[in-house]
């Protein structure tokens, strides 16, 4: 993928995130180079893989198992209730 189509494909993300984040109570790390390299790899996951896996976990072989660490996973609602983000780190309190 060229950097100008990645670039733009982040900025892209990055405004779903902070809609996404914002419809449910919480909001993207203020932290924009976190942000950023998060989304990159997601981005980068779903080149590889086909789907956007939270760079945080680890892919297995079960493809069940899997879709639940799609982003936003099916772990970052209560991560972020009890540790204040999400362990990638792209979701806040």
């Amino acid at each position: 993928m060229e950097e100008k189509e990645l670039k733009q494909k982040t900025a892209e993300l990055i405004s779903f995130y902070e809609k996404y984040a914002k419809e449910n109570g919480f909001k993207l790390n203020p932290n924009r180079k976190i942000v950023e390299g998060v989304v990159r790899a997601l981005i980068m996951k779903n080149e590889a893989f086909g789907a956007k896996y939270c760079p945080c976990r680890k892919l297995g072989n079960d493809k069940k198992a899997n879709k639940k660490i799609i982003c936003p996973c099916a772990y970052h609602k209560e991560e972020i209730e009890k540790e204040g983000h999400c362990y990638c780190n792209l979701f806040v309190k």
